[in-house]
Parts: structure tokens; C-alpha cells; sequence
């Protein structure tokens, strides 16, 4: 058994067995399975919420934007930065609001918010839809790293049925508190790798990343100018795009929910503070890609840029290492995706539907049974199935920051009402998947989501003032 491929299953077993260790002293009830028990610090928030945020995306996709789109992918470092901003202002009061009430899950904001069950559910059935094929991304990237780091010793679906088995290990046992300390190997590992690849590779080749940008300019001159090496992604869609996911960062129901974790509103002001660190690793990450142009042009998957690279400078036994960060990497989101995806399901969609008078004890078996069947067709997907969610993950993004206008006026503006919201969320979705899926995004020149968000948030308010406007003098909206 080679060296690599001894680094990645140790790490894995050991950050499984962490998972399954951080719930063993705590009485688990749907209170600290899912949040903790809201005690968790600024340092356990911050690891949680990069834990989520950073996925194999970080490893595979941002490289490979870098080596196959150039300069659009800039707008990755921006996003995330405005989205850390948005969060010091709305995550507090969703903070607050959540403590108060008790609330454990997105669903349960907008059911406490605008008084409708059927508003939470279809808040929850947006979240499945759009959890559910990110899911099956990290299982299988987290197959891809494994096969490649390890030389083709573990086999993808060997990887990923291994990936599943710890992973559900974790999950059921101790919930996000498990996911949390795994979170703790999983950054460590992904920021030494990023590193030392993303600093190293520049210089090993080309002396520098002064030199290296020289030599791109010479041989790629529009690459780094928009729309880069793509067609239609030019300034227009970069800063709708910018836009767009920056203020959906924190609508994907498990994010949105991780913040009630938090010991206290201070705590996420502080994490929104420090967040924008994460950025440097993303960095350094496109320095990668961009070095692979250079150095292995002509790859059919630009996805592979990172572990090629990697593969080609360095030792076997640093692939290895390479290859059990992007492993955990694909263990702590998946973890959490699973997690919220059961949670949403059992409370708010079987419990407000079929048993509104279940309690939480009843909620959290279910929700952990769930966890089981969740991963399962997640991961039968995987091995039989592995296209059949793209067109629901090209809508993920689109559609969850499509909660945007529901959850900040709901905050912030008391004349908001719950049909405004509904008829927002259900415009803007629609119009994000006929734009999506008739292959119109960009749409004159704009992100389709971005569109679609504009709209949703318009007839939101429209008819929040125009229902506000039929009412009765003294009557309550």
C-alpha cells in the first residue's frame, strides 16, 4: 500500500473518529444536534462557516476557472468579501431572532417571521432541491481527489462509499458539533496544502508570481482582461454576478442556519470580521490554475488543474497529503448539507404537514433516520446517476438567494407581508430556472439569477405596499 494512499485513509478514519468523539459527553436533542446548543465561539463559528463555505470547489473548481475562464473568475475573491460584509449587518438579527424564538432552521425564520407553515415549506422544499445536487458534488469530488492523490490505488466509488460511511458516522452521532471539530482538521489541512502549492508552484517554475504573470500576459494576452478566455462573461455579468451570490452567500439553508450556533450576535459580528482571511487561500488557489495554463496546457478538464499540477512537482507522498485535505474538505460540507437537508425535511416539512403536534424528540429521530436515507440516494446518485442533478446544481445558487428579499425585509422593514413574499420568492425562482434551463444566462449581458433576484425583490415590495395600502385604517398587516 503506497504512501499516499496510507496518509489519506488515516486521515479520514482519524477525522470521522473526531466527529463521532465531539458529541460523546452531550445529551443530544434537536438542540445541539443542530445548533450546538448555541455556545460555539468566534474561533468554532469561523472554522464552521469556512468548514461549509470551502468546499471541493476550493481545491477543483476555482483552479480550474482560473485555467480554462481567466479573468471572470475574479469574481470569486469579490463575492466572498461583500458577502462577509452583508453578514456583519443581517446575520445578528437573525441571531437574535433565532434565540428568542427557538428557531433551529431557515424554514423556521420565515414561518416565525410571516406566521404561514406553507411559506416554511416551501422555503424547505426550495432548500432540499438546492442542497441535494451539491450534496452529490462533494461525494463526488471527494472520489475524484481520493482516486487521483492515490494513484488510481482507491477507486472513486471506493472512495466515496468510504467518504459516506464516516461521514454519516459523524452526522448521527453529534451533529454540527461534530462537524464543527472535524471543520478544525479540514482548515488546517486545506490552508498548509494551498499554501505551499499555491505559493510553491510560481516560483518552482517560473521564479516568482511576477514572472509567472509575465509569461501568461505573453503567451494568454486576454486572459486576464474580460471576458477572459470565455464568450459572454464580461464586466456586466461579473458584477451581477458579484452582486447575486454575495447576497445569497448566507441564504443556503445551512449557512443561514450555522449562525445560530453562535454563542451570542457579538460572536458574528467578530466572525464577519476575520472571514475575509479565507480569501487569501482562494487566492492562491487561482495561482495554481493560472501556473497550469503555463506549464500543462490543453487539459480536456480544466477541474484537474490543481491535482495534475501537483501530481507533476511533488513528491507522492505530498499528493497524498494533498489528497486528504481535499477529502476532509468534501467530508465537512457534505456533513452539514446532510445535516440541514434531514432537519428541513422532519421539521419542517413532515412535522408542519403530517404531525404539527410531534415534539423535538420525535423530530430528531426522524431527522437522523433521514440523514441515513439522504446520503443513500445521494449516494446511488453518484454511482449510477452522476449528470442527473447538473441541472438542479445550475440552479442552486440562483435559488436560494432568491430568500434574499424575504429575509432582510423581514428584519428590517415591518410593512413587509407575507403575500409580497410569497409572491417574490415563487416569481423569482421560476424566472431563475426558465432563464436557467432555456440556456439564457447571461441574459443581456446580466447573471440570469441576478435578474431574477431584481424582479423577486420588486414584486415583494410592490405588493407589500399595495396590500398595506387596501387595509383598514388600525388594522395589522
Amino acid at each position: 500500500m503506497n504512501t499516499a494512499l496510507l496518509i489519506i485513509l488515516a486521515t479520514i478514519v482519524i477525522s470521522a473518529a473526531v466527529g463521532v468523539y465531539a458529541g460523546r459527553k452531550v445529551k443530544m436533542n434537536l438542540e445541539n444536534w443542530t445548533v450546538g446548543g448555541r455556545r460555539f465561539g468566534v474561533i468554532l463559528i469561523w472554522l464552521l462557516m469556512a468548514g461549509e463555505i470551502y468546499t471541493t470547489f476550493t481545491f477543483l473548481g476555482a483552479s480550474g476557472w482560473a485555467y480554462s475562464r481567466g479573468a471572470p473568475t475574479f469574481y470569486i475573491l469579490i463575492y466572498g468579501t461583500l458577502a462577509y460584509t452583508v453578514s456583519f449587518f443581517i446575520l445578528p438579527a437573525v441571531w437574535r431572532v433565532g434565540k428568542r424564538q427557538g428557531l433551529h432552521t431557515q424554514p423556521d425564520f420565515f414561518i416565525h417571521r410571516y406566521e404561514s407553515r406553507g411559506l416554511g415549506v416551501l422555503v424547505a422544499a426550495i432548500g432540499v432541491l438546492s442542497i441535494l445536487p451539491y450534496l452529490q458534488l462533494q461525494l463526488a469530488g471527494l472520489g475524484l481527489i481520493v482516486e487521483v492523490a492515490s494513484g488510481g490505488a482507491v477507486g472513486s466509488r471506493t472512495a466515496i462509499l468510504l467518504g459516506f460511511v464516516l461521514t454519516c458516522a459523524f452526522v448521527y452521532t453529534s451533529g454540527i458539533r461534530g462537524t464543527a471539530w472535524v471543520s478544525v482538521i479540514k482548515d488546517v489541512m486545506m490552508i498548509a496544502a494551498v499554501g505551499i502549492v499555491g505559493i510553491g508552484v510560481p516560483h518552482i517554475y517560473f521564479g516568482g508570481f511576477g514572472k509567472m504573470f509575465q509569461a501568461l500576459m505573453e503567451k494568454h494576452p486576454g486572459h486576464l482582461t474580460f471576458p477572459g478566455a470565455t464568450a459572454n462573461m464580461d464586466v456586466p455579468w461579473v458584477m451581477s454576478t458579484v452582486i447575486l451570490t454575495g447576497l445569497g452567500f448566507y441564504m443556503w439553508p445551512h449557512v443561514f442556519a450555522s449562525a445560530f450556533s453562535a454563542r451570542s450576535a457579538e460572536t458574528i459580528k467578530r466572525n464577519a470580521t476575520i472571514m475575509p482571511f479565507y480569501q487569501i487561500p482562494i487566492l492562491l488557489v487561482l495561482m495554481v490554475g493560472f501556473t497550469a495554463l503555463l506549464v500543462i496546457p490543453g487539459l480536456a478538464n480544466g477541474d484537474m488543474a490543481f491535482l495534475e499540477l501537483v501530481r507533476r512537482t511533488y513528491p507522492s507522498w505530498f499528493l497524498g497529503f494533498v489528497g486528504a485535505a481535499g477529502a476532509v474538505t468534501a467530508m465537512v460540507p457534505a456533513s452539514v448539507l446532510v445535516l440541514f437537508a434531514a432537519t428541513l425535511l422532519a421539521k419542517n416539512v413532515y412535522q408542519a404537514i403530517f404531525a404539527p403536534r410531534a415534539g423535538e424528540e420525535k423530530v430528531l429521530v426522524l431527522s437522523r433516520f433521514l440523514v441515513l436515507l439522504i446520503m443513500v440516494l445521494a449516494l446511488f446518485l453518484a454511482f449510477f446517476f452522476p449528470h442527473a442533478l447538473v441541472n438542479l446544481l445550475l440552479i442552486g445558487y440562483d435559488g436560494v438567494s432568491q430568500f434574499f428579499p424575504g429575509v432582510v425585509l423581514g428584519l428590517f422593514w415591518k410593512g413587509v407581508q407575507r403575500r409580497g413574499v410569497v409572491w417574490g420568492l415563487v416569481i423569482g425562482f421560476v424566472l431563475a430556472a426558465i432563464l436557467v434551463f432555456s440556456r439564457h444566462d447571461p441574459f443581456l449581458g446580466l447573471n440570469a439569477g441576478f435578474i431574477a433576484l431584481t424582479v423577486n425583490a420588486m414584486v415583494t415590495v410592490l405588493v407589500s405596499l399595495f396590500g398595506r395600502s387596501r387595509q383598514r385604517p388600525g388594522s395589522s398587516p
